[in-house]
């Protein structure tokens, strides 16, 4: 797993305008076989988890809150459980909040886990916010800390909390790096064996609003150290329609919210999924952001993913519940097998937004290096070369470029990998974000499924 500044981009170069792509059609062949051809598959490492249904949600703990059903049933406070007073870090307000909470059942994971991330999909309406921690038991049959996931608003209005995550947690066995649990010293064996998640709804006292949370899940997973992986065959090719947003465009606009543009992978490449699935911010949301910008709905993306602990706008979950603050849609945090997955996924329709990090002389094309970065697979040629939306291009026109599948197969699923500087340093290991209507068809559905996500 990447380190926590890691994740923000870091351009070697300016970036080069994209090579001649080969355009395939959306519906585009698959393999003669049938179907994408599969890598041997050996030990499982990754578990996904989440709670979703009516049944889920009132087999939790519940404490002030309400299990709703309907077409996505979901948890809402009923009678708060009591008040609480939390002083925000980064305003130094403190304030007095009703809370009511629900906490999962024990799920012991298929994977013994070095690391885990929480996701969740929620409506906080404004002076409303929620907190997601872990309850983690370890393999020796010890627990973890209650460890903080996330404190997590949609806005940052004067009556919102600023949504962040929690450093300095640890027990000396495991810890938190900004989104995700690790095991601090895999070597010995000790792994996450299970875990609850409790998730704890806030509103001001007196309010009759409240957070909806409709889902509510972790990945846990153990992948081992690797430098190389083993490739894919080709079983796909197609490509689906998706805007093109550069984030360079954006470089020096709105410095508070990491730096600006060029920082913003993960929310430029979140926006452009969003907007796939035909969601876009309305004029009032946007009306904050300078009238002389090009795509503001970026500007909006990178301030509403904006973590002000982590100080950056790479946090995974929270640009997964940005992108579920639109109407009728599901995101999650995972992480995938191979390519022949992603090829799974775009054939239903699926974009996935994958992270990696390389030399300029690692990835043909792109033209730059970076110890993290976030880009969309959108496709694949006839020849099983990917096709990417990279948001690191000089400008929308650039954005959309073909890689040789290979190279970016490798970079995504390591673990492990040389930096310039010839030192040993990881890799995300096939991390990647989905996002899909909170209705998909029967084809969404089974290739979901088949990634291990329901």
């Amino acid at each position: 797993m990447t380190s926590p500044t890691s994740r923000r981009t870091v351009l070697a170069a300016a970036v080069a305008a994209a090579a001649g792509a080969v355009v395939t059609s959306s519906s585009g062949p698959a393999a003669a076989s049938g179907g994408p051809a599969r890598p041997k598959q050996g030990k499982q490492l990754v578990d996904n988890r989440a709670w979703t249904s009516h049944a889920e949600w009132r087999s939790g703990a519940g404490k002030g809150v309400r299990a709703q059903g309907g077409r996505r049933p979901g948890i809402v406070i009923d009678r708060p459980a009591g008040t609480t007073s939390y002083t925000d870090p980064h305003t130094n307000r403190t304030a007095t909040w009703e809370y009511a909470s629900w906490t999962s059942p024990a799920h012991r994971s298929t994977v013994p886990a070095t690391e885990a991330v929480a996701h969740w999909n929620a409506h906080t309406p404004a002076g409303t916010w929620l907190q997601v921690e872990l309850l983690g038991t370890y393999s020796d049959g010890s627990a973890t800390p209650a460890y903080v996931m996330g404190r997590w608003t949609a806005g940052d209005g004067d009556t919102d909390i600023r949504r962040t995550s929690v450093d300095g947690q640890s027990d000396g066995r495991s810890s938190i790096s900004t989104d995700t649990f690790a095991i601090d010293t895999p070597a010995t064996g000790l792994r996450l064996a299970s875990y609850r998640l409790r998730v704890t709804l806030h509103r001001l006292p007196g309010s009759r609003l409240t957070p909806t949370v409709w889902r509510l899940g972790a990945m846990a997973s153990d992948i081992p150290d690797r430098f190389t992986v083993d490739a894919s065959a080709p079983g796909f090719a197609g490509e689906l329609a998706v805007p093109s947003y550069s984030q360079e465009i954006h470089k020096g606009q709105y410095p508070q919210y990491d730096n600006g543009g060029e920082a913003w992978c993960s929310p430029t490449s979140s926006q452009m999924i969003i907007e796939h699935w035909g969601r876009q911010p309305n004029p009032a949301d946007l009306a904050w952001v300078d009238p002389s910008y090009a795509d503001p709905q970026v500007c909006q993306a990178a301030r509403q993913t904006y973590d002000y602990q982590y100080a950056g706008c790479g946090n995974w979950p929270f640009n997964a519940a940005y992108a579920a603050t639109y109407r009728d849609m599901s995101s999650v945090v995972t992480r995938l097998r191979s390519l022949n997955d992603v090829e799974t996924l775009v054939r239903a329709g699926i974009p996935a937004i994958t992270s990696q990090s390389f030399l300029a002389t690692e990835l043909t094309g792109a033209g730059y290096g970076t110890a993290g970065h976030l880009m969309t697979v959108t496709g694949f040629t006839a020849d099983g070369d990917v096709i990417a939306h990279d948001p690191a291009a000089p400008d929308d026109a650039a954005v959309r470029r073909v890689y040789k599948r290979r190279e970016f197969e490798n970079v995504w699923l390591r673990t492990k990998r040389y930096n310039a500087s010839g030192k040993v340093v990881s890799g995300t290991g096939g991390v990647c974000y989905l996002y899909w209507p909170a209705y998909p068809t029967a084809g969404q559905r089974k290739a979901l499924a088949a990634v291990g996500i329901r």
